[in-house]
């Protein structure tokens, strides 16, 4: 008799890194979570305070206001940070949590987290 195993798909294996991170990431309104979230074409952040369970700011490569210098995802990605920190800085949030989403920190990710650092946020 053969056993049955089920086989889980990388964006199963991506949720189940993503629950593990949230247990001890989250986002105050002093100091929210910013989120990333990357499709295949397009990349995505969030600041959410996770006590309101509100989203305070967002931002895509697909925004008004991204200013892409170079080419390719990764420079799509570093100015999405960028945008992600100009939002936070009208609201005059300095500080923020980085969740990576349960993917690597690496590539589009890592771009991000730098597009934010440079644009004056702290994490």
């Amino acid at each position: 008799m053969r056993s049955i195993r089920k086989v889980r798909s990388a964006n199963d294996s991506r949720l189940r890194r993503h629950l593990r991170v949230r247990k001890k990431v989250t986002g105050t309104p002093e100091r929210p979570r910013l989120v990333v979230f990357r499709s295949s074409k397009h990349i995505y952040a969030q600041l959410v305070d996770d006590q309101k369970g509100v989203t305070l700011a967002g931002a895509a490569d697909t925004s008004e206001g991204v200013q892409i210098e170079g080419k390719g995802k990764v420079a799509r990605s570093f100015a999405v940070g960028k945008l992600i920190a100009a939002k936070a800085k009208e609201k005059g949030i300095a500080k923020v949590v980085f969740d990576r989403g349960g993917y690597q920190y690496h590539g589009r990710v890592k771009a991000v987290a730098d597009g934010a650092r440079k644009g004056g946020l702290e994490f």
